[in-house]
């Protein structure tokens, strides 16, 4: 109800990003929404693009006169190295005006990390949430963070007097040199370099980064885009058409924070949604509660519920996510009972979005420091239980007299509390591949592959109902500071005790399911993989635990290619 009920009454939104029919907004406004892209391949050491490394530059310009009130200003979620190359802050309105292109050498370059951090604004799959963009620019949050930010007033902004011009910006390495650049700016730059920054980085720059934001009706001297939404853009189309998006205000945006999901599941899982469920009065079978959860387009009902007064118990439903990314609401109705709460936004992503790019022999890092492993959260211990409820009887006679009697049972309910409890442990195994020529236990050269066997154990006393096994297993790496990349690792049996490895590695000649250790990582130093196991789910949540091991680097596949060549 929130987000419809914002969408109808608040803001009009000119932002493309999601593949569903545009509406009409009350209160003025049109909505103008629509969006495409695509996969985004594999990069290289020297040009390569991180998902989620993005942001946009917002001014503020007149809504009549499309003037801008205001400097352009850069917000990103990542804190940016003010050494990044740039072209300084010029909105597309500019360039269309004239303006040229120019690389701001030696100028530092700023942006503003929200409080609250932004959706994700491009995409590395074109499967961009439209809402969650939707609910960001048009709360009071957002629209009060650009006013201050950019000087102007924030009463006359949210009057209509102002629109906000959005333009999504990339951050990413081109010939091994970091870059900021809007999809404007990526067309004039593809311009000037002869095609350059196309043949390296064309599923970023000349697909996905135009096409996350554009209008579907001209506005502010800016056409409406009608062409294809999946392909590689031309430089003309980018810099004329795609790459923006416009918002404005009817009247002032709701108070409160931006809404956040409840939960995260990955896409094509078995997971369990729970709620605790509370009385003040018995709950037994003459007079049972009952929950009905809604998820997508199905209805699942759990009935002849029993509590003691003043007690409680969890309540849950087993079901299975969609095979795609996207966000869920799920709502709840209870009868006879009452829970805390009865929505849900659960957030559905897909780890095998970041693969970690194509390593080459080429590769060098002088500056690398080996990292701390990371210091996740684990939850390797479950425990909830269920109530039964039993009659007592009591059998009394009742005296009629002279006419006799009967026997009356006045006995009671009993109420019996069944508890049950899960824990996860695991094991990890990292070793050189077995083709490895010169690996010898544990040691190993870098530049060659490393294997991983992964298992992961259930041990529980619950019902099958109640639990669901080991599923999702990942693993990050050291020569990313165990950030942005990761490999999504495959189930190779499953059950209480699930085992999993490396995918087959398509940069692998001989498809091994290995990942590849960089070959600059430094000699006598321990290369260790840290991996997460996920989605092993209960009433009382989902169990995860934290596994590392190692291999010691002595020398490089460099050493071998000599000695065979001597």
């Amino acid at each position: 109800m929130y987000l419809k009920r914002l969408l109808a009454l608040l803001c009009s939104l000119a932002l493309v990003f999601c593949l569903v029919p545009s509406t009409a907004f009350a209160s003025g406004g049109n909505g103008n929404i629509d969006g495409g892209g695509g996969g985004m391949g594999q990069g290289t050491s020297s040009n390569f693009w991180n998902p989620g490394n993005d942001g946009v530059r917002i001014t503020v310009v007149d809504a009549a006169s499309g003037a801008a009130v205001s400097s352009p200003l850069d917000f990103s979620n990542r804190t940016q190295k003010s050494s990044i190359l740039h072209f300084g802050k010029v909105n597309k309105l500019q360039y269309l005006s004239g303006t040229g292109l120019s690389l701001q050498s030696g100028v530092a370059y700023s942006c503003i990390k929200p409080a609250q951090s932004m959706p994700t604004i491009v995409s590395s799959k074109g499967q961009s949430n439209i809402d969650a963009i939707k609910r960001y620019f048009c709360s009071e949050y957002a629209c009060m963070m650009v006013a201050q930010a950019a000087g102007v007033d924030y009463e006359r902004m949210i009057a209509g007097e102002y629109k906000l011009l959005i333009e999504p910006i990339a951050y990413f390495t081109h010939n091994g040199q970091y870059y900021c650049m809007t999809a404007t700016e990526a067309g004039l730059y593809d311009q000037m370099s002869g095609g350059n920054l196309r043949r390296t980085m064309t599923s970023l720059t000349h697909k996905n980064l135009p096409l996350s934001m554009f209008l579907e009706f001209s506005n502010l001297g800016i056409s409406a885009w009608t062409g294809n939404t999946t392909r590689t853009q031309n430089n003309s189309d980018i810099i004329n058409t795609l790459g923006v998006g416009i918002v404005w205000f009817d009247e002032a945006p709701p108070e409160g924070d931006i809404e956040a999901p409840d939960v995260e599941y990955r896409v094509d899982t078995d997971v369990i949604t729970s709620v605790t469920l509370r009385t003040d009065t018995d709950l037994t079978p003459d007079n049972p509660a009952s929950v009905t959860f809604h998820i997508l387009d199905t209805t699942y009902r759990v009935n002849d519920v029993v509590i003691p007064a003043g007690d409680s118990q969890v309540v849950w439903v087993k079901w299975h996510t969609p095979t795609t990314p996207q966000t869920v609401t799920i709502t709840v109705s209870v009868s006879g009972a009452y829970t805390a709460q009865d929505t849900f936004v659960a957030e559905i992503v897909d780890l095998n979005e970041h693969i970690p790019p194509d390593p080459v022999a080429t590769d060098t890092n002088p500056g690398y420091t080996v990292p701390s492993l990371p210091n996740e959260t684990q939850k390797l211990t479950a425990n909830w239980g269920v109530w039964s409820c039993y009659w007592v009887p009591v059998w009394v006679w009742c005296d009629h007299g002279e006419d006799g009697g009967h026997w009356v049972d006045e006995g009671y309910w009993e109420y019996e509390y069944t508890g049950y409890s899960a824990s996860i442990s695991g094991v990890m195994s990292l070793m050189p591949d077995d083709i490895v020529p010169t690996a010898s236990g544990k040691s190993m050269k870098s530049g060659y592959g490393v294997k991983q066997d992964v298992t992961a154990t259930l041990s529980t006393d619950a019902p099958t109902s109640h639990i669901t096994h080991p599923q999702t297993a990942f693993s990050v790496f050291p020569e990313f500071q165990y950030e942005t990349y990761l490999r999504l690792l495959q189930r190779v049996s499953s059950g209480r005790s699930a085992k999993f490895t490396f995918q087959p590695n398509e940069f692998s000649t001989y498809s091994r399911e290995v990942h590849f250790t960089p070959i600059w990582f430094p000699d006598a130093t321990n290369y260790t993989v840290f991996t997460q196991v996920w989605d092993t789910w209960t009433p009382d949540g989902m169990l995860s635990i934290n596994l590392n091991d190692y291999v010691s680097i002595d020398g490089s596949l460099y050493d071998d290619w000599y000695t065979n060549r001597e």
